[in-house]
């Protein structure tokens, strides 16, 4: 059973002038919400923050779905993560790098017995090794509520951080997961020793290079050569044993160490796994390569994305407004495009319709217009063009 606290969680900010002192204006940014989750698996509430896109709220989008982030240690990542999250994503800011997604930051409990993967032999006795646990509470319980709650898309991706990204990278070499991406930050293999990261890159099955895997690596002073040797060594092992190219990506990062890698590396990491998401309409030519972008994308990431509304629709009006008689015919097949790939989108059947009557072809404009005000009644403007073609039909 999920609860929906009443809580918020909110950032404060003062706008204060240096000549009114004794005055501010207070305002809240909301950046998400507390939710909890009894877990069977754990036996014990476990609680989780949830940061929704800017366009979930909006009536015009209540057809899409939305990738979901799982941020290990929220208590530490969820504002960055969150944030960055939007600004990448987001129509506000023009970046539109990677998709909006729905970003869910766990709150710890107990991380050494959730994210290590293996017991730890210690002379005092210890509760290491829940990791499998804690992967069923994530997949088995987790994951199916929020499919539930939220307009999700099954495409998940798992962040983590130290230990965090330990169970990130055992995660990622299961056999079976319902993850698709891994962000591995610092991994902590100090707890694997050689033979324990042989028998796991022994048991791996080719599922893992159906996933993509980013790893970063933060610069640990005297210490740095051990650490730097096992992520290369697990990289390396990976690389390997993929027939084909690895989709994965390493990196270290000589200015940064474990406590400050996580912000550079996040950003780093959902952009590799996103590389060529944001391709901007300057390069695209056809509709045919802007397919074949989208389907080498998809393959790399064992998933179908589609080339996004908004840049097919940009594509559509940059072909409308030109001179030229064959650039408008071709803004038909990008409009066409978006209402094949997203028929529930009333702003899509809107642009067709607009594409249609430019062409003069008024009564697939008038249909276009018709189905974009059935599935958003307070589309003004296909309201007005269907009462101004109806008059002249």
């Amino acid at each position: 059973m999920i609860r929906i606290s009443k809580n918020v969680i909110v950032v404060l900010f003062f706008l204060l002038g240096l000549s009114q002192a004794k005055s501010q204006d207070l305002g809240q940014i909301v950046i998400g919400t507390k939710h909890s989750i009894t877990s069977n698996i754990l036996s014990e509430e476990r609680e989780y923050w949830i940061s929704l896109p800017d366009s979930y709220n909006d009536p015009q989008s209540s057809y899409k779905r939305y990738p979901v982030l799982v941020v290990l240690d929220g208590n530490l990542h969820f504002r960055t993560v969150a944030t960055m999250t939007n600004y990448m994503s987001s129509d506000v800011y023009g970046s539109r790098d990677i998709p909006e997604m729905i970003v869910v930051a766990i709150q710890n409990v107990d991380r050494r017995r959730d994210f290590t993967p293996d017991k730890i032999i210690t002379v005092r006795e210890n509760n290491t090794g829940g990791g499998d646990r804690f992967m069923g509470f994530l997949e088995d319980e987790l994951l199916p509520e929020l499919d539930k709650k939220f307009r999700t898309a099954p495409y998940r991706i798992l962040y983590g951080h130290s230990l965090g990204g330990l169970l990130a990278s055992h995660a990622y070499m299961r056999k079976e997961t319902l993850f698709n991406s891994f962000i591995a930050v610092d991994p902590s293999f100090g707890t694997w020793d050689s033979e324990t990261m042989d028998k796991k890159l022994d048991s791996l099955t080719d599922r893992s290079f159906e996933r993509f895997i980013y790893i970063a690596t933060a610069n640990w002073g005297k210490r740095n050569i051990r650490n730097r040797d096992r992520h290369v060594r697990f990289y390396e092992a990976l690389n390997s044993k993929c027939e084909g190219k690895l989709p994965a990506k390493l990196e270290y990062f000589e200015d940064e160490d474990h406590s400050s890698v996580p912000v550079v590396a996040f950003h780093n990491g959902i952009s590799a796994i996103f590389e060529g998401y944001g391709i901007s309409y300057r390069d695209v030519e056809s509709t045919e390569q802007l397919i074949q972008h989208f389907q080498e994308l998809s393959k790399r990431l064992s998933w179908n994305f589609l080339p996004p509304e908004y840049l097919v629709n940009q594509l559509g009006y940059r072909m409308i407004q030109s001179a030229s008689d064959g650039d408008r015919s071709k803004a038909l097949e990008y409009f066409t495009m978006n209402v094949e790939n997203y028929p529930e989108s009333s702003n899509a059947h809107d642009s067709l319709g607009e594409a249609h009557e430019t062409l003069g072809n008024t009564e697939k404009a008038l249909e276009h217009y018709i189905k974009s005000l059935e599935l958003d009644p307070g589309n003004e403007h296909a309201e007005m063009k269907i009462k101004e073609l109806e008059r002249v039909n």
